[in-house]
């Protein structure tokens, strides 16, 4: 571990059948097709300099990253329900089928664009289950907690009900095989199927506890704030979302930085909780889309896009999986 600091930050997302992996110039996805070929999409970061000057201001840097993340994570999202269960060739075809939407919005539901509409529905029901339980719990400092515990119990409970489907099982197993990369490169370990599937499927940096943190963070927010009357309370919380999101990823970030350190490592801890829902054990097929995702993420980011159009052209020469370049 004593090398982590020096190594670049890289981050990722689950799919269906494959994992996206972003560094700091780009993003790769790498998939597994229904003949079982690998394709493979590339979409470059690109940032106005306003952007880029907002990501580096503390409570706001997260906002402009979570959409930054949602632009650039349905892209690859599309990309990968579009392709997966189709034979090279053969993408135009059956784009509007019904089942097909279904399956991008069942995974959308676990990804950040859902996250963003989710947080509005997770912010102000649990408001309205409290205020039916005022005649016991009355009050301002019990009515926050009776809402933070309302709105934890309907996190978990929503996470595990989708986790029991098989399609979101599957896209839970690219996550777990997601932060196995992540630890085993992080630990500076041959990126091998044995070595990977030896590391944790869980990783402080994930998504999943920065939206634990969103629950406990806000908590501790909505004190600050009135809570009565009702009318009020729920203008605060639609009000005070961008605040709770930029505190948020600063704990997240927080809890990233002092993961190695006694005591403080515990921080983290709840979030590495919440991911025992959201990403399971991987099998090694899974876990090779994974490698290879990172393996090329990390060739792009090392000799640009050259590389994917020199691979490309290779591709197109044997007759084997095509790497769309999107500019």
């Amino acid at each position: 571990m004593a090398k982590e600091q020096q190594a670049p930050a890289y981050g990722g997302q689950a799919l269906v059948e494959g994992v996206m992996f972003g560094g700091k110039e780009h993003t790769v996805t790498a998939i597994r097709r229904k003949d079982d070929s690998i394709d493979y999409f590339h979409l470059p970061k690109k940032q106005n300099s306003v952007a880029k000057k907002l990501k580096k201001i503390p409570f706001i840097r997260g906002i402009v990253a979570l959409i930054e993340s949602a632009g650039i994570g349905s892209r690859h999202l599309t990309f990968s329900s579009d392709r997966y269960d189709v034979m090279p060739g053969e993408e135009v075809e059956d784009e509007k089928e019904p089942s097909k939407l279904a399956m991008i919005l069942g995974v959308a539901a676990v990804g950040v664009l859902s996250f963003l509409f989710s947080k509005f529905v997770f912010t102000l029901v649990p408001v309205f289950l409290a205020e039916l339980f005022t005649f016991i719990a009355p009050g301002k400092t019990a009515q926050i907690l009776l809402e933070s515990l309302f709105k934890l119990l309907l996190l978990l409970g929503y996470l595990a009900v989708i986790s029991m489907t098989p399609f979101i099982k599957r896209v839970f197993q690219y996550h777990g095989a997601e932060h196995k990369v992540i630890n085993a490169y992080e630990n500076n370990l041959p990126l091998t199927v044995e070595n990977i599937q030896a590391q944790s499927r869980l990783h402080y940096r994930c998504g999943s506890s920065f939206i634990l943190f969103t629950v406990i963070v806000g908590m501790f927010i909505y004190f600050l704030v009135p809570a009565d009357p009702l009318w009020l309370r729920l203008v605060n919380r639609i009000l005070l979302i961008p605040v709770v999101l930029g505190v948020s990823f600063e704990v997240l970030q927080l809890t990233n930085a002092v993961r190695n350190i006694p005591v403080l490592k515990y921080l983290g801890y709840p979030g590495l909780w919440l991911q025992l829902l959201t990403t399971k054990e991987p099998d090694d097929e899974q876990v090779e889309v994974a490698i290879l995702s990172f393996e090329k993420l990390l060739e792009v980011e090392k000799h640009g896009v050259a590389a994917l159009e020199k691979e490309k052209a290779t591709d197109e020469d044997t007759d084997t999986s095509a790497i769309p370049v999107q500019g």
